[in-house]
């Protein structure tokens, strides 16, 4: 997994989890337990009423909001990594 996420290094990503939590930001890089994002919107869907595929495809709209500088997300944590750019319109 790590090789292949690797391709995507510098480019605008979507990280599902297990959790609540969404993360969208560019992918600076893959480390042995975790990823680097940078400019990262955090989004916490379990604070919300907006479910986290609405959050990101409104996010594909209009751009990612970034509250974050960096963050590290664990990939012990992460179910799917895809491009922003690839989230489909319905």
């Amino acid at each position: 997994m790590r090789e292949t996420l690797r391709e995507l290094l510098g480019k605008e990503v979507v990280v599902d989890t297990r959790s609540p939590w969404i993360y969208i930001g560019r992918l600076e890089s893959v480390q042995a337990d975790s990823l680097l994002l940078r400019d990262v919107d955090v989004h916490d869907s379990g604070e919300t009423s907006t479910p986290k595929e609405r959050y990101v495809l409104d996010s594909s709209d209009s751009g990612i909001k970034a509250n974050r500088r960096s963050v590290y997300v664990s990939l012990e944590y992460v179910v799917s990594v895809s491009l922003l750019s690839e989230v489909i319109k319905f």
